[in-house]
């Protein structure tokens, strides 16, 4: 009689065994809708923000490529006309869209200073500082083109792990309901809630971890991208100062 109650025993522990996950993925399809629910969002913010991070990637190679090759031109520019020259055989760049633009304000501006025996007609004090305002303009402009989508990857980064949180706390009250329902606190009362809430949290800073890494990135390469078309812009109005139109 004793080994038939042992036997029945050892068959019992083994059923119990066998009925708690043995992987994550089992832990998945046996967990509750609304933790299902939270993980596919965690799926799609990891989506949304590895696309935002692949397309920024490929679009900060581009303008710095070419930016510095146009750039490199200019600067063994020996006037306007040359660097007029260098901007029409350059690639369409945000350094490009600059000089345009100053060139577009020298076109359409009448110099306020008039020619004299000593000088060529020259723009006065407030025309050079219209012409900074309209460089910085135009250079703000394309810092935002190169710089949208960008906050969304910090906004991943800051609302995935709370998302994930509310899954941890999810599998923990399954973990307390489980309890209840057994009675006890054996592993298989608390193994799925508990299983469910450390995965949330996984899943939750494997997507923060990226996104809040790749904004710092490409918030620090935006700012040296600022920087240098506003440096772009003094050389501009330096050489127009050499070139006696200013």
């Amino acid at each position: 009689m004793t080994a038939v109650v042992g036997l029945f025993a050892a068959l019992q522990l083994a059923s119990e065994k066998d009925a708690l996950p043995s992987s994550m993925l089992g832990m998945l399809i046996n967990s509750d809708p609304v933790t299902k629910s939270v993980l596919a969002l965690l799926v799609v913010l990891s989506l949304i923000s590895w696309a935002i991070m692949f397309s920024k990637w490929r679009g900060f190679k581009t303008a710095e490529t070419n930016g510095r090759a146009f750039v490199a031109d200019f600067e063994r520019a020996r006037g306007m006309d040359d660097a007029m020259l260098c901007a029409q055989r350059a690639k369409p760049s945000a350094f490009t869209a600059v000089f345009a633009r100053a060139v577009s304000f020298l076109n359409d501006t009448k110099p306020a200073l008039g020619a004299t025996n000593d000088r060529t007609a020259r723009l006065s004090g407030s025309q050079v500082e219209a012409l900074r305002l309209v460089l910085d303009a135009e250079g703000s402009k394309a810092r935002e083109d190169l710089g949208q989508y960008i906050p969304w990857l910090a906004t991943v980064g800051s609302v995935s792990p709370l998302i994930g949180l509310f899954g941890t706390v999810l599998g923990v009250i399954e973990a307390f309901v489980g309890i209840g329902q057994k009675g006890s606190g054996n592993i298989q009362a608390v193994a799925p809630g508990i299983g469910t809430a450390l995965m949330a949290t996984a899943a939750a800073l494997a997507v923060a971890i990226p996104a809040a890494f790749a904004y710092n990135v490409f918030a620090s390469r935006l700012n040296r991208f600022d920087d240098a078309l506003e440096g772009f812009g003094s050389e501009l109005i330096a050489l127009m100062v050499r070139e006696g139109r200013i």
